[in-house]
């Protein structure tokens, strides 16, 4: 099948901020496919970043590029600055999405059997593809029209988003999602054929357990993601860990918002405050091998909104594949992961902060424990969520849907 089949994968941002379609360039790569892809560019340093992600595979790269496309990015960025505006007035464009009409129009020139679009730009410019009758695939990764807080909802155009994700599921030629709970959501919101488990998982490393000694000195907390700033679990999870008696550090990866860090380490002791480490963000490739170094990830994804909730976090998997025990709040895509293993860490739900405070301290007191969760956690990757499970997946829709287009120019 792969002998001169094209794939365009069409995506709206740098693969090194959004992996999962540079695994998938990749994996079709490597397959014999002949891959383009086709994204923005968001300048030289992600430029470089995105080409370490293809390691032995060659697939082609087709960007909007600052140089080459100047025109095209002023336009998008006007018509963007338009079409926000008039979401006050209930008039909802695609270009309040970001550059969909640019990312629309080179993907027409592009020669495909198959186009897989990702994110929400991508999405609406599939959706218009297959009007023209191309085959396309969609993969909704996050649950874009149930996405972001209230208040900044009022400024995104839900009823396009939410069209974009209805046509995909009832006229894709397949559709791919991250979690079981997120895939019986969209279903029960759009009907449609159910989306298709891809999870976000990654390559397995080394297991880092087999290869470097047990730290000495007291357990290391990790979290990580490209911002430190509020709204991601943090504040809530530090009126615990002051109060356990056990001593533990904590080590945050990500960009600090100006004047976040005072905010956060303002309710801790001098001797609290030296425990806390801050580093700075690390490229993709980097990433495994310092999180392998600490004992216990973080993963304290809020339950609302409904797409926070149904989502498989990044870092839970990044966790499991670096074998470190996990704390994570009980939403329903990270209690998910640990109804297939609940022996991998700590779900924590709606309690008071001494009382997590306590499970916290039986949990790093207990280094016999803390090592079985990390070896829970290490296995679990390695028989479901790596990369080298979600292969064969992702192959075989890929077959299906090239052996049998899904053309649907009457939509």
């Amino acid at each position: 099948m792969p002998d001169g089949c094209r794939i365009l994968i069409v995506t709206s941002g740098a693969l090194s901020r959004n992996p999962r379609p540079a695994k998938e360039a990749v994996t079709l790569a490597r397959a014999g496919y002949e891959v383009t892809v086709l994204r923005p560019s968001e300048g030289p340093h992600y430029d470089r970043l995105d080409e370490e992600l293809k390691t032995d595979a060659v697939y082609r790269d087709e960007f909007i590029s600052p140089e080459s496309g100047t025109r095209a990015r002023t336009l998008d960025r006007l018509r963007r600055w338009l079409a926000i505006r008039a979401l006050r007035l209930g008039i909802e464009h695609p270009a309040s999405v970001g550059a969909s009409r640019t990312l629309l129009t080179r993907a027409r020139k592009i020669p495909a059997d198959l186009t897989i679009v990702h994110n929400e730009a991508a999405l609406w410019a599939g959706m218009q593809l297959m009007r023209e009758g191309r085959n396309v695939a969609g993969d909704i990764e996050d649950w874009y029209s149930q996405d972001l807080e209230e208040q900044d909802r009022r400024h995104r155009p839900l009823k396009l988003l939410e069209r974009s994700e209805k046509i995909m599921l009832h006229h894709a030629a397949y559709v791919s999602t991250t979690s079981e709970s997120m895939s019986a959501a969209l279903h029960q919101r759009f009907g449609g054929n159910p989306a298709h488990v891809i999870t976000n998982s990654f390559p397995l490393q080394p297991n880092p357990r087999n290869e470097q000694p047990t730290a000495e000195g007291p357990p290391t907390f990790f979290w990580f993601s490209q911002t430190v700033g509020p709204g991601r679990g943090l504040e809530a999870f530090l009126a615990s860990w002051t109060q356990m008696s056990a001593p533990s550090r904590l080590v945050l990866l990500g960009q600090p918002s100006p004047g976040y860090l005072d905010h956060l380490l303002s309710p801790l002791s001098e001797l609290q405050r030296k425990r806390v480490e801050v580093l700075n963000l690390v490229s993709p490739s980097a990433l495994p091998q310092v999180i392998a170094r600490h004992d216990l990830g973080l993963a304290l994804e809020k339950a609302t909104p409904a797409n926070k909730n149904h989502t498989i976090s990044n870092k839970i998997l990044q966790y499991l594949n670096a074998g470190l025990a996990i704390v994570a709040t009980a939403t329903a895509g990270q209690s998910e992961v640990f109804q297939r293993s609940p022996g991998v860490g700590l779900l924590i739900g709606q309690e008071d902060s001494l009382n997590l405070a306590r499970k916290l301290d039986a949990l790093v007191l207990d280094r016999v424990r803390l090592s079985r969760c990390q070896k829970a956690a290490r296995l679990l990757a390695e028989e479901r969520y790596c990369w080298e499970i979600e292969t064969p997946r992702l192959l075989k829709l890929v077959r299906d849907a090239l052996a049998s287009p899904t053309r649907r120019s009457a939509l």
